[in-house]
């Protein structure tokens, strides 16, 4: 980790970086948001920790959703991210956690448990980039049609691509 986002850590969320130095690959501050890079094997103790913690809980998972670099100006390391959006009500601040995750088998830890909010989160992500959750109870689609092929929001999916739904007559209207 850079030493500047060492010294952003140090300043905005100690006990992670005394906790999982390791495991935060980079840290960035814009406008107030504290955004976190960490290590995608450690992210479920990462936000377990940061939801218990006592000196700064998030309470609430705000936001879950993944992202797909594949055509990007200035690519990161692999080709998608997971991004964990927290909020401590108690402390009125925010952190942004992102994991970047390959482009060959994109797969996370399932945090369904750890916040019951991620449940529809991780169905959604994978829904429509492929994000494996591992662990999760119930990977099914949940904006797709079943006999959807693919993943919609990837940027390798064609954006005139259209896929009928076969178990569906005409004469239903639908």
């Amino acid at each position: 980790m850079q030493e500047t986002a060492t010294k952003l850590l140090e300043n905005k969320l100690p006990a992670l970086l005394s906790h999982f130095a390791g495991e935060c690959v980079d840290a960035t501050d814009f406008r107030g948001d504290l955004c976190v890079v960490v290590r995608p094997g450690r992210i479920r103790d990462v936000i377990a920790f940061l939801k218990a913690s006592p000196e700064l809980p998030f309470e609430i998972l705000m936001d879950l959703f993944a992202m797909d670099y594949l055509k990007s100006k200035e690519p990161p390391p692999e080709r998608f991210a997971v991004v964990y959006q927290l909020y401590s009500v108690s402390r009125g601040r925010r952190v942004r956690l992102k994991a970047y995750l390959p482009e060959a088998r994109p797969e996370i830890d399932s945090i369904h448990d750890v916040y019951k909010a991620a449940n529809w989160f991780e169905r959604e992500a994978w829904d429509l980039f492929g994000v494996d959750f591992r662990g999760h109870p119930s990977l099914v689609r949940i904006l797709c049609h079943n006999e959807f092929v693919g993943h919609a929001l990837r940027k390798d999916y064609p954006a005139d691509r259209y896929q009928r739904l076969r178990s569906v007559s005409p004469s239903s209207g639908i």
